[in-house]
């Protein structure tokens, strides 16, 4: 049983984070064609899609990627009924409060998602700046990070050069993810 939950944790964490990412970079007005654009595309256009063309033309309109953003809550959706269905509909610990389990459990993959998907873009970032400055990928990286650096940078200075607010960031999304349990 814990072999079917890993692989369905690891399809729909690749999936929904797509989604997400291709939602944030559409949001940021990134290019595409440049990677990962190509990939997130390849991995959600499938979903994005169709539901872009159901969305209201005010939202489809708007400055964010409305249906890539459903797509990730549609995708936590379906991961959280696949779950309560592979566990006979009582997860452990949610025994009592089944018609809670399914929207609590996408809630918290969407959560998880986003927090392990800024980690590891985070952690690409900092490496990359030490060891490829010049790299094509940090400047992408550096408009999806910006919105959310910018505001720890103007509390943390630098210290001797070295700007200290990924290694911040990085701890308060640890403790947000400890806080998901």
């Amino acid at each position: 049983m814990r072999i079917v939950v890993f692989l369905l944790d690891t399809l729909f964490f690749f999936l929904v984070g797509a989604a997400l990412l291709r939602g944030w970079m559409n949001t940021r007005r990134l290019r595409m064609t440049a990677q990962p654009g190509p990939f997130v595309i390849a991995l959600t256009d499938w979903i994005v899609q169709p539901l872009r063309r159901t969305l209201p033309r005010a939202l489809a309109q708007a400055n964010a990627d409305w249906g890539s953003f459903l797509a990730a809550v549609v995708l936590a959706l379906a991961h959280a009924g696949l779950l309560h269905l592979v566990w006979g509909g009582a997860l452990p610990g949610l025994e009592s409060a089944y018609w809670l389990t399914v929207p609590l459990l996408a809630l918290q993959l969407l959560l998880r998602t986003m927090l392990q998907g800024l980690m590891l873009l985070l952690l690409v970032y900092a490496v990359l700046t030490w060891v490829q400055p010049f790299s094509p990928l940090i400047g992408s990286l550096g408009r999806l990070l910006d919105p959310l650096l910018a505001p720890v940078r103007r509390v943390i200075p630098t210290v001797g050069g070295v700007d200290l607010s990924v290694l911040v960031l990085l701890v308060l999304i640890q403790i947000g993810l400890m806080l998901l349990g």
